[in-house]
């Protein structure tokens, strides 16, 4: 579950945030979400259709988790793309696929999400987690993966999600402050995790994602809260999806 930083941060500064924390980033999502964070991601590469011979894209792979799910889904004759910024992350994300010889071959890209270095209608399935709130400009990252899926593709987009009931509003936010912050404290990143908090308060809710991703071009798009609403899954798809 990746941090974000304060109301402005630039590209420069979320790279370096990330960079910063690519040594402790899987101990920390482990920690952070009791190990349910697997359970969802598996439940986003399901959404997307991933499926054996596909060439998929996870944007924002960070240290490779989704990568090597879709990897599985697609297997030898499929191929995947992993795309973060972080060099650091990417190194990590490398060294894990190395240890867990991926069924499908991967390729790590350090690339911009808002800018995407793949020519139009390239891949079959596309996913993202914990990447969409961190972008400096939501609806142009939404409309570089429109513009770089198939037709009838999808993609399936996991973030936290704002609930909307107040006593999940509440446990929520015991759950940043009690031990999220603390936790990142203990490890040194009290600076890096503080503002979780605030970027989920201006994270679009489910609704809204809805709207920015009918207004990049997705013709049809569905938002699935999950884990009591906590967090959410975006799915996305391209023209002629049924």
């Amino acid at each position: 579950m990746a941090p974000a930083q304060s109301s402005s941060p630039t590209a420069t500064d979320i790279q370096d945030l990330f960079d910063r924390i690519a040594p402790v980033y899987d101990s920390l999502n482990e920690r952070l979400s009791f190990g349910l964070h697997r359970i969802w991601k598996r439940m986003a590469v399901r959404w997307s259709e991933a499926s054996p011979g596909h060439t998929v894209l996870d944007v924002c792979c960070g240290s490779g988790d989704l990568a090597l799910m879709l990897a599985q889904a697609v297997g030898a004759a499929g191929t995947v793309y992993g795309l973060d910024f972080s060099a650091e992350l990417l190194a990590v994300a490398g060294d894990r696929a190395r240890r867990t010889h991926s069924a499908a071959p991967l390729h790590w890209v350090q690339g911009d999400a808002l800018a995407l270095p793949f020519d139009d209608n390239t891949f079959n399935a596309a996913t993202m987690g914990y990447g969409l709130r961190n972008l400096t400009d939501i609806p142009q990252g939404l409309a570089e993966l429109r513009r770089v899926l198939k037709p009838g593709a999808k993609a399936a987009i996991l973030d936290f999600h704002r609930p909307q009931g107040r006593l999940a509003e509440q446990f929520q936010r015991w759950y940043l402050n009690a031990l999220v912050v603390p936790t990142a404290e203990q490890m040194g990143l009290t600076q890096e995790y503080a503002y979780i908090g605030p970027s989920v308060d201006r994270f679009p809710t489910g609704p809204e994602q809805v709207v920015l991703a009918r207004q990049a071009g997705f013709e049809q798009a569905v938002h699935y809260p999950i884990a009591g609403g906590l967090m959410g899954v975006l799915v996305v798809g391209c023209h002629d999806w049924l």
